[in-house]
């Protein structure tokens, strides 16, 4: 009886564990999902390293604005050379705007010069609604420990027009920044701003 009993407890553990919403301070939801090469890509294998998730949909008028501006762009090469790793996720479910292949999703990448290190395919939404993904784009930073640090928006200009970038505050480069000289990310959350997650 007590083996039995342990054993539930245990399971209402994991399941709480696994519904538990991503809070700043506390260790990042983890997860496991398929890049658009095939491969398998998981939180704990990137351990010892910063994590940048982007959630992406590349008809959302919000997300082009940081794309066809190179804005995105410049920020995932800023932080991938100096070794972090960036992970675009695509949580579009099929038939819904965004929703791309493995493929597509190369090809997007390629066409608009963009330097993730792995772009993931989440069209089950099971990787979105464990971070609570709400808009594309949304953004999530993790720091070597798998500690969220950051989570909210990309900057502090919530409108979809590439002029609003001049003086925007951009609080992913600002969170990598504090990280990279082991100080606190002074400002550790914000509301998202785009279109919704399709999924």
């Amino acid at each position: 009886m007590r083996v039995v009993f342990i054993g539930l407890v245990a399971s209402m553990f994991l399941a709480a564990s696994a519904s538990a919403s991503p809070t700043v301070g506390q260790l990042a939801p983890v997860f496991s999902a398929v890049d658009s090469n095939g491969a398998t890509r998981s939180l704990a294998q990137f351990k010892g390293k910063t994590v940048v998730l982007e959630w992406t949909n590349n008809g959302c008028p919000y997300t082009r604005k940081h794309y066809e501006s190179g804005n995105m762009q410049r920020l995932q090469q800023e932080a991938t050379a100096s070794g972090v790793v960036w992970l675009s996720v695509i949580s579009s479910a099929p038939g819904k705007e965004g929703y791309v292949t493995g493929s597509e999703a190369n090809d997007l990448t390629a066409s608009r010069f963009a330097h993730p290190s792995a772009v993931l395919l989440d069209p089950t939404g099971v990787v979105g609604r464990a971070y609570e993904a709400q808009t594309t784009p949304h953004m999530f930073v993790i720091d070597k420990a798998g500690v969220l640090r950051y989570m909210g928006a990309i900057d502090d200009h919530p409108v979809a027009s590439p002029a609003s970038l001049a003086g925007a505050r951009n609080y992913v480069r600002e969170a990598l920044g504090a990280l990279a000289a082991g100080k606190p990310v002074a400002v550790a959350s914000t509301e998202p701003y785009g279109c919704s997650v399709k999924y």
